[in-house]
């Protein structure tokens, strides 16, 4: 009987959300054993469904009977923490078809289909904001759902255990470190490069990955930073990009795909690496 009605619940669309949660609520008290353990993720995905406004009634419940996982299907939460402008990768994601929403919101977070999570700036302050406003464990626990989840330039950094910048404890995501590039930083040549490494640069992918497909080898993409990822394993490099040094640009372990170039300015190769990770 409970599976029955889960896959009921799993068919009923989010502009049904008040009576969803009653529903659920009617079923608790029932004591309905699956139910009873996964009724606050099912609350909590309805609560941050309501948040969504009526210009978004697109999106829908989305619930997984066997694992108790809920989320709005449809939906990407790009994370605010006060690290840059996110302007650019709301306007590419919308281009590109896909809804999403800037936030802040642990509800918004943890009923995602996917999150994004930009930045630019100093890891020591992204992390104070993360822990203030209680994000960093909503990432972490997104993270663990298996749901995607795509980290870009600062956010790519803060995912690993620590950074240089400030001797910064970072979320652990990816064993690994951050750190700053050597001065002076010299090319193959002789010539010295500037520190932080911005502009057009090249990625090479040892291995291809589906956020990869339709993407040219020879393509560029866009950097800003003066630090860069450094993972204990080699298995989590999918790219690397060379500014003086190698260094890994593309991350990946799981449901994790991270990258230290912007593909929201990145022209059509970041577009079509946005694509990839919409649809994936």
């Amino acid at each position: 009987m409970c599976v029955s009605l889960k896959e009921q619940f799993c068919r009923i669309v989010c502009d049904k959300a008040t009576f969803l949660f009653f529903l659920l609520r009617d079923l608790e008290t029932k004591k309905c054993p699956r139910i009873t353990q996964n009724f606050g993720s099912y609350s909590r995905c309805i609560s941050g469904y309501v948040t969504l406004g009526a210009t978004q009634k697109t999106s829908r419940i989305k619930l997984d009977p066997f694992s108790g996982k809920c989320y709005a299907y449809g939906m990407i939460s790009i994370i605010d923490y006060k690290a840059g402008n996110l302007a650019s990768v709301v306007r590419a994601v919308r281009y590109l078809g896909f809804e999403c929403r800037v936030t802040r919101s642990i509800n918004d977070i943890l009923s995602a289909e996917r999150v994004i999570f930009p930045g630019v700036g100093s890891a020591r302050q992204a992390m104070e904001d993360l822990e203030e406003t209680g994000i960093d464990q909503a990432i972490r626990e997104f993270c663990a759902s298996g749901r995607p989840f795509l980290g870009i330039c600062l956010g790519t950094q803060i995912i690993l255990e620590k950074s240089e910048e400030l001797d910064t404890k970072c979320l652990g995501l990816i064993r690994g470190e951050v750190i700053r590039f050597p001065e002076p930083l010299l090319s193959s040549n002789g010539e010295r490069l500037k520190v932080p490494h911005m502009g057009w640069n090249r990625v090479a992918f040892p291995e291809r990955h589906p956020v990869l497909k339709g993407i040219d080898p020879q393509s560029e993409f866009y950097f800003v930073h003066s630090y860069y990822p450094v993972p204990v394993s080699d298995k989590a490099i999918v790219g690397t990009t060379t500014h003086g040094i190698a260094f890994a640009s593309i991350l990946e372990q799981d449901n994790i795909i991270a990258t230290q170039f912007h593909p929201e300015k990145s022209g059509r190769p970041g577009l079509e690496f946005l694509k990839n990770f919409c649809r994936t």
